[in-house]
């Protein structure tokens, strides 16, 4: 406004003074206006000593300002259009200042009228070329500005929204695998590279997803990725790999519905813990199951049986010696079956053990001679080795009992006659474990998993209750049972208590 305002000829004819004095107002708020008014004034009275004329200025300029300062705080949040259309009817409104200049310029030119009339239209136009141009100037930076500062802020956006998304995909608890149309590797997470270890990242990334995957031997999961570049919208399948059992997912990668693939994501999820649950709940289920059997048969079977078995003993004291044979095998046959009715009501019998404070060193040298004397019918040595010092533990002694013995004949029955069957016990900072160790054939892999289900047994003449009788007993005792076995080399059942106050530490294990 300075550089328009000062004039070395006299006064400026153009009236451009307005010019700056308007277009810094309207942009720069009602403070600004305020201190452009006084400044423009002040700029005016020092231009002309004609008081006449100065009066009148005055006068326009207070009208002008007045409807400036009413304008502005709609001007600020008009559009461009609305910009250009206001600033060009307070042009129209200042431009009253180059005709104030020509007509007190006028007699000393001694100039026409229609002399004047043109130059104050050409005057008005200019001002009205001016501001209007200089707003649709101001508004075209301001908007290139926005847009560039839109631009950045939205590009600044996207790079937190994808490294939000990176790390999503990173710290998720599946296998994401990307690949794109040409079928090479473009990314894959943290989990995914540890799932394809010991193979680094640089190996990987680039590579064609047949050769990647067709190192570990499993074509399937190519077969799925290739149907789905080929135009399939997903695949699925179960991968077991490093005995653990994947999910996979194959998807086509598309960033739109109408727009064309962009390759395939492979998402793999780990459900070998849910495969495990399963199978719990089905283990419970066939547990509830015994549970019902055994309540509805008790009464309906046993009190027959000890019927049969009183008459069946008075006929043997009755009946001739070469038929004691018989008699014989027909009460031990009775005692076996009542035997198996008392393992089903063990095992179904859901109720809160009474517990006492005992050792379980006692408990176990309690049991050595009968167990001894068991294996020396077998022809089989009896180790026991006992750690140097044992806290009380909180045991039911009568299950307890149950579960070693349990333990000890099924170790006994995998050995031949020459097998030692070893029993040891360790001190371990938060528990106990109690080991029976045989030296027999050992347990195929694909058993191990079923060792502790009801009924499921490899003996001939087995029941498959025992095993589903101690872990029922371990289970009320807050503690955990694992079977560690080597074909050829023997097995071991470990059986961890939990120490006083502890004992979640076991359980959750």
């Amino acid at each position: 406004m300075l550089l328009c305002a000062v004039d070395s000829d006299g006064p400026n004819r153009f009236g451009l003074q307005s010019v700056p004095y308007l277009i810094g107002s309207l942009y720069g708020g009602l403070s600004a206006a305020s201190v452009l008014t006084l400044l423009f004034a002040a700029i005016r009275a020092g231009q002309s000593s004609d008081i006449y004329l100065l009066a009148v200025e005055g006068v326009f300029l207070a009208v002008l300002a007045a409807l400036m300062l009413r304008r502005i705080p709609a001007f600020r949040d008009a559009s461009r259009r609305e910009k250009i259309r206001l600033s060009a009817w307070l042009a129209a409104v200042g431009a009253a200042f180059p005709l104030l200049d020509l007509g007190a310029s006028l007699p000393a030119r001694n100039g026409s009228a229609a002399a004047a009339v043109t130059a104050g239209a050409f005057a008005v136009l200019a001002v009205e070329a001016c501001v209007v141009s200089s707003v649709y100037v101001i508004e075209s930076g301001l908007r290139r500005t926005r847009l560039e500062s839109d631009l950045r802020l939205m590009t600044e956006k996207f790079r937190g929204e994808e490294h939000r998304l990176q790390r999503f995909i990173d710290l998720a608890p599946l296998a994401v695998v990307f690949i794109d149309t040409d079928g090479n590797i473009t990314h894959l997470n943290e989990l995914a590279l540890k799932f394809l270890s010991p193979y680094p990242r640089r190996e990987v990334v680039g590579r064609s997803y047949r050769s990647v995957f067709g190192l570990f031997g499993d074509e399937a999961v190519g077969g799925a990725v290739g149907r789905v570049l080929g135009g399939d919208k997903e695949a699925v399948h179960m991968l077991r790999f490093r005995n653990r059992l994947h999910f996979v997912t194959v998807s086509e990668l598309r960033l739109a519905p109408s727009d064309p693939s962009e390759g395939a994501v492979l998402i793999a999820h780990d459900v070998t813990e849910l495969e495990r649950l399963k199978d719990e709940v089905g283990k419970m289920e066939r547990l509830s199951l015994v549970g019902q059997m055994a309540a509805s048969i008790t009464h309906e079977i046993r009190n027959p049986m000890a019927v049969i078995r009183g008459f069946v003993q008075l006929l043997k004291e009755r009946s001739h010696s070469d038929q004691q044979s018989y008699f014989h095998i027909i009460l031990q046959e009775l005692d076996r079956a009542n035997s198996i009715i008392s393992d089903f009501l063990s095992l179904a019998q859901n109720r809160v053990v009474e517990k006492s404070s005992c050792d379980l060193h006692e408990v176990l040298e309690d049991l050595q001679p009968l167990i001894q004397a068991d294996a020396n019918m077998r022809g089989q040595l009896l180790e026991l080795a006992l750690c140097d010092r044992m806290e009380p533990l909180e045991l039911n002694v009568k299950e307890i009992k149950q579960l070693v013995l349990n333990l000890s004949r099924n170790g006994m029955e995998a050995m031949n006659d020459k097998g030692v069957l070893r029993i040891e016990t360790r001190n371990l900072e938060d528990a106990v474990e109690l080991r029976v160790i045989d030296n027999g054939v050992g347990i195929p892999p694909e058993r191990l998993h079923h060792l502790f289900e009801p009924f499921y047994t490899t003996k001939t003449n087995g029941t498959g209750l025992g095993l589903a009788l101690c872990l029922s007993i371990v289970e009320r005792h807050n503690g955990k049972i694992r079977v560690e076995s080597k074909l050829g080399e023997g097995t071991a059942f470990i059986v961890t208590f939990g120490k006083p106050g502890r004992e979640r530490s076991v359980t959750g294990a």
